[in-house]
């Protein structure tokens, strides 16, 4: 008998559907059907290439209201907040069709004696491993720029939201994508390793843990295959003496419970000034205990459930070690009674190096706030992490918080005055634990292509 996976509704632990897990064979058949159809798509004119994906951003516009329920359903994000993920994807499609000319287009060099061409092809099969977190984002965030791009893609995603893979799936070929030139792999994590080392596929992308991304980037390391990893992170926003407070607690709130507290590029770590801590603190765990958490299928709730029982338990412990490590619980911090897998805004004070709140990430609606002296000292703090993905910065001086973020500030992605999520037109991703490789702007369509040099003379 085949085995099978359940997703389950997080905002009441009721099963909603089951599938049947792939055998390594028809995984394998799959991967082999998908390399076919490479063989045809990188001919495909690029002009006809973007039409495709501006059929695929106009169709998801136009089934926003189906997939915000979708992913309502499967991973308890607030239904007031779908349609953000699901422009944001169309807006990677506009995009992409927009500018994949200029950025996939040949270039001439001379050099001496002749000259140079350089033409950026297709690679072949591309797997995707993803999360479920934004279960639409993380997937087109990738697909598109190697669908551009020429190659075809495979998509191993989240259990959790396998409604979603196979939705999205069936909306591609509907918008004008032909079949296998996007595959859903309907397989375990037990199975990724012996993909990553198929011969048809030539890349691998991942966004997850750091321990995935070793895994998954050291064995596509032994393959000699390219991999492009988002690892997660632990993102300080500092408050400097001249912040704008009130604009600043508003965007930190907004920036730590998001998507339930569970985006990489959340707000998480609160680095405050001395001089203005009170202030800020007062303001902030006011706005913060407002907020409960409810039914995501509400339009006015603000926050759901964690998507999994086992997330809710890993991070009720990262604060109860916190709590035992000395940080001080100011609000939330209990597990509550009932079903589904709700938990409460929770703020910790009193964050030290060394403690689960400043060490590792919390993925959901636990805020930790440390106080620093003064600005070096909360740049030191902000840098003092093994991740590096996001970050923020308040200032009213725009142009020193500018030179701060662009010299001092050891991340990918920063936002001053302000919080932001992911940007069509610009790079996303991270340094040091939090991976490497980029996505948006362009250069994920350049991450997995061949940068080929045509020397001519005569």
């Amino acid at each position: 008998m085949a085995a099978t996976q359940q997703t389950i509704n997080p905002a009441n632990g009721e099963p909603i559907s089951t599938y049947e897990l792939m055998s390594d064979a028809e995984a394998d058949a799959r991967v082999v059907e998908t390399h076919k159809a490479f063989e045809w798509w990188r001919q495909t004119p690029l002009a006809e290439r973007c039409q495709i994906v501006r059929s695929i951003g106009r169709l998801l516009r136009e089934r926003a209201d189906e997939f915000t329920q979708l992913m309502t359903l499967e991973m308890g994000k607030p239904i007031s907040q779908g349609g953000g993920e699901i422009e944001l994807c169309a807006a990677i499609c506009d995009y992409s069709a927009e500018h994949a000319h200029t950025i996939l287009g040949d270039e001439e060099r001379a050099f001496d004696g002749g000259r140079g061409l350089i033409t950026y092809q297709p690679l072949g099969v591309i797997l995707g491993i993803q999360p479920w977190n934004f279960p639409m984002y993380q997937v087109v965030r990738y697909a598109i720029a190697s669908i551009v791009a020429g190659n075809t893609v495979l998509l191993k995603h989240a259990p959790n939201v396998w409604g979603m893979a196979l939705a999205l799936e069936k909306l591609f070929v509907e918008a004008g994508l032909p079949e296998s030139v996007f595959t859903v792999l309907l397989i375990d994590n037990a199975q990724i390793e012996r993909l990553i080392g198929h011969d048809k596929v030539c890349g691998v992308t991942l966004t997850g843990s750091p321990a995935a991304g070793r895994a998954v980037g050291s064995k596509a390391g032994e393959c000699l295959k390219k991999s492009v990893l988002e690892l997660g992170s632990n993102d300080a926003y500092i408050v400097l003496a001249d912040a704008d407070i009130d604009a600043a607690v508003a965007d930190c709130v907004q920036g730590r419970i998001y998507n339930g507290g569970q985006t990489c590029i959340a707000a998480k770590r609160f680095i405050v000034v001395d001089s203005v801590y009170d202030e800020f603190r007062t303001k902030f765990l006011d706005q913060l205990a407002a907020i409960d958490y409810g039914d995501p299928t509400d339009p006015n709730t603000q926050l759901g459930p964690l998507a999994r029982a086992d997330l809710r338990d890993t991070l009720h412990d990262q604060v109860m070690r916190s709590v035992a490590e000395g940080a001080r619980c100011s609000l939330g911090g209990e597990l509550p009674d009932g079903p589904g897998f709700f938990y409460p805004v929770t703020l910790l004070e009193n964050v030290e190096p060394g403690m689960a709140a400043y060490d590792e990430e919390l993925f959901g609606p636990v805020a930790s706030l440390i106080r620093v002296s003064d600005e070096a000292q909360a740049i030191r703090v902000a840098n003092d992490s093994r991740f590096g993905l996001g970050g923020g910065l308040f200032s009213q001086d725009t142009e020193r918080a500018t030179q701060i973020a662009r010299d001092l500030f050891d991340t990918g992605m920063i936002n001053i005055n302000g919080y932001n999520m992911a940007q069509a037109e610009l790079p996303f991703g991270g340094v040091k634990e939090s991976g490497y490789g980029r996505e948006h702007g362009g250069f994920g369509m350049r991450e997995f292509v061949n940068v080929k040099s045509l020397m001519i003379t005569g």
